[in-house]
């Protein structure tokens, strides 16, 4: 893929770079904040082959690419000149409603390490699985090393949220990160240990609290901390704020936190995991039907941020969390469409999007398999939804429990063992997801697709850099066959004719019109890889002066395959006397070691593979 050519196409279309206050990618999204969002070309992108969707939601511009996302953010990073260390410093009050804010926040806060902390969650589910199976003991030097590199992150959250927190809040994100290690700092852990009464700081009681893997306590800290930091900026002279700035803040925030802040945010992190464990308990396989039907739904719209501190929340407060063995139906309900999808269609280029988004949404990724197959079918998407629902009112009623955190995918049966090992709890996930899964594909299978699109080649079947598709449906015919000598000669290039059975031509590959004859018969392409095309109908056929034809395209328009070319009257045309045997020439034919055709089927359809370069 041309990471550097998608990169400028991405910033052309959303306004360029000076559109852009700030840029950061989750899993397979670029999340824009820009200036003006009118200004941003969203079904342009959306036309772009390198662009699965473009979501304007939560406050952002959203630009779903896939599982290169982080290629194309290194590029459009390098071509607008964004560095990673910038932070927006535009005032954004007023400009969005609160729950776009609040959605905006957290995705900025949380997104930088989601990957990390995925891997972190996997890790642990694994070594839980190993100490289960007897493959690991929990005293081996093996075991700690790895139970280390999986806890590390959770266990000093507070620093990295502290660091993703200040650049979020427009601060220094190492000052606000030296809060966060003070919250995990050895002697306060020790003093949270041997505490028997409460401390004192300036004669002021102090309850000393473990902050290790906390999550609220340091974003309050961070944003108090950041609106420190800026006044005193505008308070001291630029040759004392360098140095009085941090000191303040330290001074000031850290014993806020310990005094204030964190008890508070402690007590209010407590009330939102009971809170939700109250909810929860009133009815599990409630909670599961409706998570595991509208959780795909969320994802579309950028809601499920919204849900995130929650689970993590949940596994700080409680130890474990219920709320995410609720979603995997609903993951796994799509990979299962899109499975069904995968299986009943003969549309090559189909086929090959739905097995790539299978094999991505195992893993967790489910935009590729939503945006690219499921939801452009409707009905996939929502037999997806359906088996998600039923298969969460089966992990709900099992009560079944996470104990790190990790996206939801096939690692997630993994994290749900408990340290004495599988119980009823897991079997009631493994249940749940498998139903999800099995039912949506049957659904699918059965009724997803529209009988044409399930038998029936799509126009862009196949579009690879050196193909070229059939134009028109048609006889085959050998060019030496050709009743034209210039042609059949191979003077103007290698290639193939089709004798036609319908009136249009359409486009073979992504690419421009290079050219187009006056009498519109002929039209020369210009593929995006080079291949240079031209596409004849008929013989002799200039002699009617462009009567019978019409055309649909001029030259230097954009191309993809299976776009309306020509339209011509092949009744006339050949009740005039002419044949229309269609020479496709391949006019840079010099250019490669040799020009094959793809099949030797004699009847094609238009968009079938036709005729491929050896380069």
């Amino acid at each position: 893929m041309d990471y550097q050519g998608l990169a400028q196409e991405i910033l052309k279309h959303v306004g360029g770079k000076e559109n852009i206050v700030s840029l950061v990618h989750c899993a397979t999204r670029l999340r824009f904040k820009l200036k003006d969002n009118a200004k941003a070309d969203a079904q342009a992108l959306k036309n772009n082959p390198g662009v699965i969707m473009v979501v304007e939601s939560g406050g952002q511009f959203q630009v779903v690419i896939g599982n290169h996302v982080h290629d194309v953010y290194i590029a459009v990073c390098a071509a607008a000149g964004i560095s990673e260390e910038a932070t927006p410093q535009e005032d954004e009050r007023g400009k969005s409603n609160p729950l776009n804010r609040l959605i905006d926040i957290v995705s900025a806060i949380f997104t930088p390490f989601l990957g990390v902390m995925a891997a972190s969650g996997i890790l642990k589910g694994l070594l839980a699985l190993s100490v289960v199976c007897g493959w690991l003991n929990t005293e081996s030097a093996t075991y700690k090393i790895w139970f280390a590199a999986s806890d590390s992150l959770f266990y000093f959250f507070p620093l990295v949220l502290g660091y993703t927190a200040g650049k979020k809040f427009g601060g220094s994100p190492f000052l606000t990160m030296a809060i966060g290690g003070a919250l995990t700092h050895p002697l306060i852990t020790q003093a949270f240990e041997a505490a028997t009464q409460p401390e004192r700081f300036l004669g002021i009681p102090v309850t000393f609290i473990n902050y290790s893997s906390s999550v609220i306590p340091i974003i309050f800290a961070a944003w108090i901390c950041c609106w420190l930091e800026k006044r005193c900026n505008r308070l001291f002279p630029a040759a004392m704020k360098n140095f009085f700035t941090p000191l303040v803040c330290l001074g000031v925030v850290v014993p806020l936190t310990f005094l204030v802040i964190g008890p508070a945010a402690t007590w209010l992190s407590q009330m939102l995991a009971h809170g939700y464990q109250a909810i929860y308990a009133f009815a599990p396989w409630l909670a599961g039907t409706v998570m595991g039907a509208i959780w795909q739904i969320c994802v579309i719209f950028g809601l499920h941020w919204g849900l995130v501190p929650i689970m993590i929340n949940n596994l700080s407060v409680l130890g474990q969390d219920t709320l995410m063995p609720l979603l995997l139906p609903a993951v796994m309900g799509q990979v299962g469409a899109t499975l069904g999808v995968f299986l009943s269609t003969r549309d090559a280029k189909l086929k090959v999007l739905a097995g790539s988004a299978v094999t991505a949404g195992i893993f967790g990724i489910t935009e590729p398999a939503v945006y690219g197959v499921t939801l452009p079918h409707r009905r996939p998407f929502i037999f997806g939804c359906i088996a998600g629902g039923i298969g969460g009112a089966i992990v709900g009623f099992s009560q079944s429990n996470l104990y790190s955190f990790g996206l939801a995918s096939i690692f997630s049966l993994a994290q749900m063992l408990p340290p004495g090992g599988m119980d009823s709890t897991v079997w009631g996930a493994i249940i749940g997801t498998s139903l999800s899964l099995v039912l949506a594909c049957a659904l699918t299978w059965a009724f997803g697709l529209p009988r044409s699109t399930q038998l029936a080649a799509s126009p862009t079947a196949i579009a690879g850099d050196d193909d070229i598709l059939a134009p028109m449906s048609g006889t085959m015919l050998a060019m030496d066959q050709v009743p034209d000598a210039t042609f059949a000669g191979g003077l103007l290039g290698q290639g193939a004719a089709i004798i036609p059975l319908n009136n249009e031509v359409r486009a073979p590959f992504y690419g421009e019109v290079a050219s187009l004859f006056q009498t519109r018969h002929a039209i020369g392409l210009l593929s995006e890889s080079g291949i240079e095309v031209l596409i004849h109908i008929g013989i002799d056929t200039v002699k009617l002066g462009g009567q019978y034809f019409t055309a649909h395209v001029q030259p230097g328009d954009k191309i993809k395959p299976g776009d309306l070319l020509i339209e011509f009257d092949r009744e006339a045309i050949l009740a005039a006397g002419y044949d229309l045997a269609t020479p496709v020439i391949i006019s840079n034919s010099d250019d490669y070691r040799d020009i094959t055709r793809v099949t030797q089927q004699s009847t094609l359809d238009s968009g079938m593979p036709f005729l491929t370069v050896e380069r």
